[in-house]
């Protein structure tokens, strides 16, 4: 049983996709409840692995690929992090992706590839090696295509393209950085602190160069500068689409894979050895300014979030690159803070457009008035991203602003402090206007849902996430909460 569970978590979103794709468009209820059945499914055998990790169990599942490389899936501490938060983020936005797209054409085609982006992510964060991160890492470019392109209109076709040249160019350097490894080294298995500090004298130089190449494939999907460009295109997806790219999948996929590769590649001290985690640092530094200014110049709603996602991502290859136990700490729960308050924001921008018609920050006057409860969760998505206690963003910045200075990276402060304020400089004009503006005479074209603000599942998943990333600031001390398996993680790369 503990080799099969990783494939049926797999198998829980790869079998109801499939099945879907098979699906006519009259088949509301059967799509609906394969969607919910296989969520909650997953939801329910990752909170048993889960269980078992925390019990002593070993959960690892092997199949033979090539002589001497095999597919492998295991559930460390840093993989069930992301499962875990892929899992609950499925869940959510299934419910908010069905009320989305009730009278949507092609939904059977948009679910079925949405369940495969789901498959491929956990496949990636369940990786034991390189070769199976690559191969689940490519699929999920795959199958993220059909979803950006989902609406089929000439700018959906030509931010599908953008996307594709970007992110099928950094799968080719990925590939030729993973296969030069395997010469040198003769496996890609993840290993706690990593498996190359044996060739230190010998391949100094040529592992400097694989390790540019991963940085660079990994940093295509994590969107660090100058490897953006497609992220703010990619706005034109569906928000479902938008809110699944920006919190668990793409760009939380590359950002897991450049920790992967300075954790359990390289590890900490033999990629500090080579002098190549200060160029890392200065380059997410770099990241991390660059999409807060830009944020500040955007009109339309969605690529202001983008652009923040292109910075909020980059704090992880920051604490990844400081080389200390307390920025990594910081870098790595950010992984879950992040997409647990950037998924509310998404929703919540879906919810104006869908509701209201509203796509850009001006036309956002007083809509707190209108939408209540779309609005208060997107202010605490907002704030957490500002840094404001006790939400989860201030938890990450707490961490890396304390690990930057235990790491002797006092510039690092700087960097936050300003990205902070950048923050609050492009989220609180949007908030002062929707709550103490005079609202419109009219939207731009409202829907009327009785009462209620909006439907109900659009409604109810930004109001559970905003709520859960407000939980994990509070709760941050408790023995089970993102922060403390974050400390678990980091233990193992720095502790004797």
């Amino acid at each position: 049983m503990n080799a099969w569970l990783p494939l049926l978590v797999l198998a829980s979103s790869l079998v109801p996709g499939l099945i879907i794709f098979a699906l006519k468009e009259e088949h509301t209820r059967a799509r609906i409840a394969l969607n919910l059945g296989g969520a909650v499914i997953k939801l329910v055998l990752v909170g048993v692995m889960v269980w078992g990790v925390f019990q002593g169990q070993t959960y690892e599942a092997r199949l033979p690929l090539l002589p001497g490389l095999e597919l492998a899936l295991q559930a460390d501490a840093l993989a069930l992090l992301f499962v875990v938060l892929s899992s609950v983020l499925w869940l959510v936005t299934t419910i908010y992706a069905i009320g989305y797209l009730e009278d949507s054409p092609y939904r059977s085609r948009f679910f079925g590839f949405f369940s495969l982006c789901v498959t491929s992510t956990v496949g990636v964060a369940l990786s034991g090696n390189l070769i199976t991160f690559l191969l689940f890492y490519e699929l999920l470019t795959l199958s993220t295509y059909p979803l950006i392109v989902h609406r089929a209109t000439e700018v959906a076709r030509r931010a599908a393209k953008t996307y594709l040249v970007y992110t099928l160019a950094g799968g080719a350097l990925l590939l030729v950085g993973v296969v030069w490894l395997y010469t040198l080294a003769g496996t890609l298995s993840f290993t706690p602190r990593g498996f190359l500090s044996g060739l230190e004298t010998q391949h100094s130089t040529a592992l400097s160069v694989i390790f540019v190449l991963l940085i660079a494939g990994f940093g295509v999907k994590a969107a660090i500068l100058p490897l953006h460009g497609w992220l703010p295109k990619a706005m034109v997806a569906p928000a479902p689409v938008s809110a699944l790219l920006h919190a668990v999948a793409v760009v939380k996929a590359g950002a897991f894979g450049i920790v992967r590769v300075v954790h359990d590649v390289y590890g900490v001290e033999f990629a500090d050895s080579l002098n190549l985690l200060m160029p890392l640092a200065i380059l997410a530094a770099a990241t991390i300014l660059y999409g807060s200014v830009r944020a500040l110049y955007q009109d339309d709603l969605k690529r202001r979030l983008a652009y923040s996602t292109v910075s909020q991502v980059s704090y992880i290859a920051l604490g990844t690159a400081i080389a200390g136990p307390v920025a990594a700490i910081g870098g790595i729960v950010h992984l879950v803070h992040q997409g647990l308050m950037k998924i509310t924001l998404f929703f919540c921008a879906g919810n104006l457009a869908e509701t209201l018609g509203i796509h850009k920050i001006s036309e956002m006057d007083g809509v707190g008035r209108r939408m209540p409860w779309t609005m208060a969760a997107f202010t605490l998505g907002a704030f957490g991203m500002i840094g404001v206690p006790p939400l989860a963003g201030f938890i990450s910045k707490w961490y890396l602003g304390l690990g930057a200075l235990e790491a002797g990276q006092g510039w690092v402060i700087w960097v936050l402090v300003g990205s902070s304020l950048l923050n609050a400089a492009y989220f609180l004009p949007i908030l002062y206007a929707a709550w103490f503006k005079a609202p419109a005479t009219h939207w731009p074209h409202e829907r009327s849902f009785g009462r209620q603000e909006t439907a109900w599942m659009l409604l109810l998943p930004p109001v559970l996430t905003a709520l859960l990333s407000l939980a994990v600031g509070l709760l941050a001390n408790t023995t089970f909460s993102p922060l403390q398996w974050a400390v678990f993680i980091a233990s193992l790369e720095f502790m004797p």
